[in-house]
């Protein structure tokens, strides 16, 4: 062996952290020392949706798998500053640590709340008192844009919403929806591509405004919704190469009517 490391049945944390050390080091695996922040960033991405996906078959053992996998990555980033002599993993945890701490008074403080909407609120409060926001603006301009575009409209939303910016009830939301529906109809009569862009990023804003009065999760629904369109689809499929349809010359006309057929099947 190259380097001497020691073989264990079980590894700890921070085995992790030397092996990812032993990695990046002059003698250790070329790829893993030439990656960057920017280079492995979409990794940082994939592993968080793979545990989501974990999380949603409910699955234990590909979950622990994919936190590994995620944690795998937090501590590949922390290894590159700890190179640079900028930061370390320790830090990190401390950082963390010192947060939760901080924006948790009712536990480690004197602050009392009776429920979870004062927990929220004094989190919302002390951190925007933290990151030095004294305005809503800055706090929305605070959720970065990297985000998935549905997730953070509501992010921006609930900020607005916090602060009495807000339809008393959800039959505002969906009048709002309906007149931004007419002003991207107009767009596309008027066939001006710009208008167009900016009117359907209105629909889909208010779309994301429905969702908060609901207390759905947009990101969930509209992945549900392609489900079921994936699923309705291979019906179809199935039921033209049944009847020895072409899909491509059948026709809208045929083919929704086999997608009403596939309706009717149980999802």
């Amino acid at each position: 062996m190259k380097n001497k490391f020691e073989m264990k049945d079980y590894y700890k944390f921070y085995d992790l952290v030397a092996i990812i050390n032993l990695l990046r080091a002059p003698d250790g695996c070329p790829w893993d020392a030439e990656q960057t922040h920017e280079s492995i960033k979409k990794n940082l991405i994939e592993e968080t949706y793979e545990v989501i996906e974990a999380i949603n078959k409910a699955n234990n053992v590909m979950l622990c798998e994919e936190l590994g996998d995620l944690l795998m990555q937090i501590v590949f980033h922390a290894q590159m500053e700890t190179e640079n002599e900028e930061f370390n993993i320790d830090d990190v945890a401390d950082g963390v640590c010192k947060k939760l701490i901080e924006r948790h008074p009712h536990i480690f403080g004197d602050t009392d709340v009776n429920a979870v909407s004062e927990v929220l609120y004094n989190w919302e409060a002390i951190k925007r008192k933290t990151k030095g926001h004294s305005t809503i603006g800055q706090s929305m301009l605070s959720v970065p844009k990297e985000l998935p575009a549905l997730m953070r409209s509501v992010k921006i939303q609930k900020k607005a919403a916090d602060y009495g910016f807000d339809w008393p009830d959800i039959s505002g939301a969906m009048q709002k929806l309906d007149e931004e529906v007419v002003e991207l109809k107009q767009a596309i009569a008027e066939k001006n591509a710009e208008n167009m862009q900016e009117e359907f990023g209105d629909v889909l804003f208010s779309a994301v405004n429905i969702s908060r009065f609901l207390h759905l999760d947009p990101e969930e629904t509209l992945t549900e919704a392609a489900d079921k369109f994936i699923k309705r689809f291979v019906v179809v499929e199935e039921l033209a190469a049944k009847e020895g349809i072409d899909m491509k010359s059948a026709g809208l006309e045929k083919l929704n009517l086999l997608w009403d057929i596939a309706k009717l099947r149980k999802e």
